[in-house]
């Protein structure tokens, strides 16, 4: 299985985050990867630090999209960092 994470930040009743969420599904029914929503009305930190900047994706931890999801752009992301931890597995496993 792959450590590829997804996180989308995202709050309830947001159109924007229900179609971001909707063509990051889409993609991983093609490319498997974990999945991770978290809600952020639920942590005070969260709300305060994206509040106005949601849904905000991170794909394994790097700021990848803000507001808007390009099902193609997402889906270049995810296979591109599929494939570097691909090879940083091939490299450990030489050093």
């Amino acid at each position: 299985m792959t450590k590829l994470l997804v996180q989308v930040y995202s709050e309830k009743d947001c159109n924007l985050c229900t179609d971001a969420k909707s063509i990051i599904d889409k993609v991983n029914k093609e490319i498997p990867f974990l999945y991770d929503e978290v809600e952020i009305s639920k942590c005070d930190d969260l709300s305060r630090r994206y509040k106005e900047n949601v849904p905000t994706i991170f794909i394994n931890g790097k700021k990848a999209f803000k507001f808007k999801v390009d099902e193609n752009e997402f889906r270049k992301q995810v296979r591109k960092e599929l494939i570097k931890e691909g090879l940083n597995r091939v490299w450990s496993k030489k050093a």
